[in-house]
């Protein structure tokens, strides 16, 4: 499976990304900076990493989704190439239409930066087929604007048609506080456009690929793209 990681200013959790997918590919992913119009071949994964592009200017993900790059990443998503957001990633995909709804303000109106439980929602994508459907799993967030917020009509559907990823969940072994770090509706910490080929999440799995780093269960999520894809 081939990658290439989209960078843009204020990206920095771009290492982490590359050395996931590097352990999980055998090979590392083409980096390719915000200003480019094109993004190489052959490419069977787009990532964008977390951060805070353009210092969140205007709106988080709001410049970085008029960036030259986009235009050939929103094609390529089109045409069927998978795209994972992480953190800021999943902001920039909802900023360019991608993916519904909007990033919003954490509730606390706090900085948030702990392990939080989520529950996988379905088994049966491109992302997920090493994980059990409900199973729970441990993954770290680091954002100020993760509440995910869409009408009661959005909501509805992604609901309906099997879209919510991942929800934020209760667990016994988390940083003591509320189960939904940010006020997510109905505690959305990750969804899916209408082909389940496009997946923003707030959660950082690329972060917890090593034991030496507090935990594997990111690792899954880039094992089943190679099962999927390679």
């Amino acid at each position: 499976m081939k990658a290439a990681l989209i960078v843009f200013p204020g990206s920095n959790c771009d290492r982490d990304a590359r050395d996931a997918l590097t352990h999980a590919c055998g090979e590392p992913p083409h980096v390719v900076w915000h200003t480019e119009t094109d993004i190489p071949d052959p490419v069977d994964l787009i990532v964008i990493p977390g951060g805070f592009t353009h210092g969140d200017y205007l709106r988080p993900g709001a410049m970085a989704a008029r960036a030259p790059v986009m235009r050939a990443l929103i094609a390529r998503a089109h045409a069927g190439t998978p795209v994972l957001g992480i953190c800021n990633g999943f902001q920039i995909l909802t900023e360019c239409g991608l993916l519904p709804g909007a990033l919003m303000r954490n509730a606390s109106l706090r900085f948030v930066a702990h392990d939080v439980h989520l529950r996988v929602e379905r088994a049966d994508t491109v992302f997920t087929r090493r994980y059990r459907a409900g199973a729970l799993i441990r993954l770290p967030v680091a954002h100020m604007d993760g509440n995910y917020f869409a009408d009661d009509e959005t909501l509805a559907r992604l609901e309906g048609e099997g879209r919510v990823a991942f929800r934020y969940a209760a667990g016994s072994d988390c940083t003591p506080g509320p189960i939904n770090p940010n006020g997510s509706a109905r505690d959305i910490a990750g969804i899916y456009d209408e082909h389940l080929k496009v997946l923003g999440l707030m959660p950082h799995p690329e972060r917890a690929c090593e034991r030496l780093t507090g935990g594997t269960d990111g690792r899954h999520l880039f094992d089943s793209l190679v099962d999927s894809l390679a």
